[in-house]
């Protein structure tokens, strides 16, 4: 079986890739554009990072993304993929000025997952120009060095 044919499963249970992108598409509107190919490329992404976290942090973002499930359906009658866009934004904006820490914390956490999954694509970071590479900057050449 091949990376793109693999079932990548992200924190949050059975339904964590459902959560993750809901919330890509409230954190990165262009998400919304993705075809199944793209989306599987972005959540191999995330799920490769996750995993290099510590079994702690896989743990806190899991129930992160369940409390914005159980959350949702307290203020909504819905799941977190379940709401509309502008529902879904209004929870994570309250959710970023919480009074709790924690909460705060884990809505930066997670979208900064939304972001990695969307802009470390190739074809994305080719779109935006972003040619960053870990051989730093001798793999650029000299014609793209600056002075």
């Amino acid at each position: 079986m091949s990376l793109d044919d693999a079932a990548v499963q992200l924190p949050g249970g059975g339904r964590g890739n459902a959560r993750f992108r809901a919330l890509a598409r409230v954190c990165v509107p262009e998400a919304s554009t993705l075809d199944e190919r793209q989306w599987r490329e972005a959540e191999r992404i995330v799920a490769h990072a996750v995993a290099a976290r510590p079994a702690s942090v896989r743990r806190q973002i899991a129930l992160f993304m369940r409390v914005l499930d159980g959350l949702a359906l307290v203020r909504h009658g819905r799941t977190f993929a379940a709401l509309p866009a502008h529902k879904a934004t209004g929870l994570l904006e309250a959710l970023s000025r919480s009074k709790l820490l924690l909460m705060r914390r884990g809505v930066w956490g997670v979208r900064t997952l939304a972001f990695m999954g969307y802009y470390t694509r190739a074809d994305v970071a080719g779109a935006i120009g972003y040619r960053a590479t870990a051989a730093g900057w001798s793999a650029r050449g000299e014609s793209g060095a600056t002075t």
